[in-house]
C-alpha cells in the first residue's frame, strides 16, 4: 500500500509524509476519523513508507523485498492488533495472532471495510469483539525485539476504543516509555471512548469524510464504472468509501432486488398472504449479506419514493425502472406511514444482524407492510 493509493485526505497524507522526510515521526499517532474515509489504508501506507529501504518522492517504492512484504502483510517488523471474539481454541487466549489469516485476507482485498464486515469474517455468531487483556503481552513480547531489517518497528492498532480497562492500561504504560524506533498507529473510529491518557500521548490527525468526487473518481478506477453510475452510488455513500463498495454490492444484485421490492408491494396491497408467505421464504434462503443489502435496498427505494412526491428531480436518486414504478407507488409512501415503514425495515435489519430466524423477519415485515400501505383518507 502506497500513498499514491490512498483515496482523497491529501492534507492528512502530506502531513505524514512531511514527517517521515524531516525524521520527526512521533512513536505513537492516532488516526481518527468516521468509517470508511481511509484511516487504516493510510495507516498501512505510512508503515510501507518507514518500512521501505528504497523510499521516492515521499512515498514507499513498491518493489524492493521489505515493499513486497508490507504489501502481503508478512513483514516481521509490521504487527497488527484488532478486536477479536472467543472461540477459536477454547484453551488459549483471544488474541489477534489467532485471526491474522482472515485480516491478511480482508485487508488484501480492501483496507476499507467496517467493523461488521470484520465480524463476519471471524464468524462471530453474534459475539461482542473486544481487545482482551492477553493482547498485552503479545504488544510486549512483539516492540521490547530489535527490528529484524535494522529500520523502524510498526504497529497498528484497529479500533483501539475495543481495548477493555486492562488491555488499556497496559497500552497507557507502553506509550509513557516506548521503545526506541517504534510507531504505533491507532485507528480509531471512536477516539472519545480511549482514555484520555492515552489520547494525550498521541499526535492526533484526523481524516474528513471523502467527497462525492473522490468517491466517484475512486470507483471508477477500482470498478471500470461509467461516471452516471459511479456518481450515483457516491451520492448515496455518506463519504465512505467502504459504504460505497457496499453499495456496489447492492447494485450487482439491483435488478433482483427491484423485483422482489415491487413484489412485496403488490402483494401487501393486494392481501394476498399466502405469497407473501412465500415471498418471504424465498428471501429468507439467501445468504445474511444479501439479505441486509436488500434491507438496505428497500430504505433507500422507500425514501426515494417519499421524495418524488415533492417533484423536485434534483435531489430523486432513481434509475430509469425505479423512476418509472415511482408514477405509479409513489402516492402510497406519505407522511402518514414513511416513517413507520422505515422504522420496520430498521428492525428488520437489526434482527437479521442479530441471527433471528429470518424466516420470521421478512413474514412479519410482510404483514406489517399490509397495514402500513392501506390509503389515508384526509
Amino acid at each position: 500500500m502506497q500513498f499514491s493509493q490512498v483515496i482523497g485526505q491529501e492534507e492528512a497524507t502530506l502531513r505524514l509524509r512531511q514527517q517521515v522526510a524531516e525524521g520527526r515521526v512521533p512513536h505513537a499517532l492516532l488516526f481518527c476519523g468516521p468509517e470508511g474515509s481511509g484511516k487504516l489504508a493510510s495507516a498501512w501506507a505510512l508503515a510501507s513508507l518507514l518500512l521501505c529501504r528504497h523510499p521516492e518522492d515521499g512515498d514507499a517504492c513498491g518493489t524492493c523485498p521489505a515493499c513486497h512484504m508490507t504489501g502481503n502483510l508478512a513483514h516481521p517488523d509490521l504487527h497488527f492488533v484488532f478486536p477479536v471474539i472467543k472461540g477459536k481454541s477454547s484453551k488459549s487466549a483471544p488474541v489477534s495472532d489467532m485471526y491474522l489469516d482472515e485480516w491478511r485476507t480482508l485487508m488484501k482485498e480492501s483496507p476499507y471495510f467496517t467493523r461488521e464486515t470484520w465480524l463476519e469474517r471471524m464468524e462471530t455468531q453474534n459475539q461482542q469483539a473486544q481487545i482482551y487483556a492477553e493482547e498485552s503481552s503479545v504488544i510486549l513480547r512483539k516492540l521490547s525485539l530489535k527490528p529484524s531489517q535494522g529500520g523502524y518497528k510498526v504497529m497498528i492498532i484497529w479500533q483501539p476504543e475495543l481495548m477493555n480497562t486492562a488491555a488499556a492500561n497496559k497500552l497507557l504504560k507502553l506509550l509513557e516509555e516506548p521503545p526506541g524506533d517504534t510507531v504505533i498507529i491507532l485507528v480509531s473510529e471512536r477516539p472519545e471512548q480511549l482514555l484520555g491518557t492515552i489520547v494525550s500521548r498521541t499526535q492526533r490527525i484526523d481524516f474528513k469524510p471523502l467527497s462525492e468526487e473522490e468517491l466517484t473518481q475512486a470507483l471508477m478506477r477500482d470498478n471500470a464504472l461509467e461516471e452516471r453510475t459511479a456518481r450515483g452510488i457516491a451520492r448515496l455513500s455518506g463519504g465512505s468509501y467502504a459504504t460505497a463498495q457496499a453499495q456496489l454490492r447492492v447494485n450487482e444484485d439491483a435488478d433482483l432486488f427491484f423485483d422482489m421490492f415491487v413484489l412485496l408491494m403488490r402483494l401487501s396491497y393486494q392481501r394476498k398472504v399466502k405469497d407473501m408467505f412465500e415471498w418471504s421464504e424465498q428471501v429468507a434462503s439467501w445468504g445474511r449479506e444479501r439479505q441486509k443489502s436488500f434491507l438496505d435496498y428497500c430504505q433507500r427505494l422507500i425514501r426515494e419514493n417519499f421524495v418524488y412526491n415533492f417533484r423536485l428531480p434534483q435531489i430523486n436518486y432513481m434509475d430509469t425502472k425505479e423512476a418509472e414504478f415511482a408514477v405509479r407507488f409513489a402516492r402510497f409512501v406519505n407522511e402518514h406511514n414513511v416513517i413507520g415503514i422505515m422504522d420496520e425495515l430498521s428492525e428488520a435489519s437489526r434482527d437479521i444482524e442479530q441471527n433471528v430466524n429470518p424466516r420470521m423477519v421478512f413474514f412479519d415485515f410482510a404483514l406489517q407492510m399490509i397495514v402500513l400501505l392501506i390509503p389515508k383518507t384526509s
